[in-house]
């Protein structure tokens, strides 16, 4: 059974161009192989800013959002976040998202599709990882940047990668595939 690897749609901005590039990605790691892939819409779950009563580690969900929510994160042996930068930083609704949860997350790897302006997104990976290792992840340095982003839109505004992007993606599925068999016995009962 291959391992089941989310792409997460990290925008829940109007108009997102994130879309796009997450649905290139999604259709890239199909073609790899190696993965079952799903892609996971932050914006189809709606979280509101956190409301548990208590600790995510305690995992006593009181909301059906954040129960759907978990029972997502738990499915996947692996992520992928395609995400844009705000502020230097990522979006507000990735980090609600991270925070929702705790052990669901733990010992699984990430990767990242980041895209903006001259950064291609990469500050705003560099604050998530931190998060992400936080809750017992393994977040990688091989990585998709899409700088300029608006330059690889066609003019239906689909995302027409370069080839450096897909280079770098399949490297970046090659190293989440080995790391998420690595981690595999440490997500078993303890």
């Amino acid at each position: 059974m291959a391992p089941r690897l989310h792409v997460v749609l990290s925008s829940t901005r109007p108009g997102r161009v994130g879309a796009t590039i997450a649905r290139w990605f999604h259709g890239l790691a199909a073609e790899h192989g190696k993965f079952e892939p799903e892609l996971v819409d932050l914006a189809a779950f709606n979280l509101p800013v956190y409301d548990e009563p208590r600790h995510p580690a305690l995992q006593q969900y009181e909301h059906d959002h954040t129960k759907r929510w978990g029972a997502s994160v738990a499915a996947a042996d692996a992520f992928v976040f395609v995400t844009p930068e705000y502020n230097y930083g990522p979006t507000p609704a990735l980090l609600n998202a991270l925070d929702y949860v705790y052990k669901e997350w733990n010992y699984k790897p990430a990767a990242f599709v980041s895209y903006g302006g001259i950064s291609g997104g990469i500050r705003a990976v560099q604050v998530t990882k931190q998060t992400l290792t936080t809750l017992k992840m393994v977040p990688l340095v091989e990585a998709v940047v899409i700088p300029m982003v608006a330059q690889q839109l066609d003019d239906n505004k689909q995302f027409q990668p370069a080839d450096i992007h897909i280079t770098s993606a399949k490297a970046m599925l090659d190293e989440l595939l080995r790391w998420a068999e690595a981690l595999k016995p440490l997500r078993g009962p303890a």
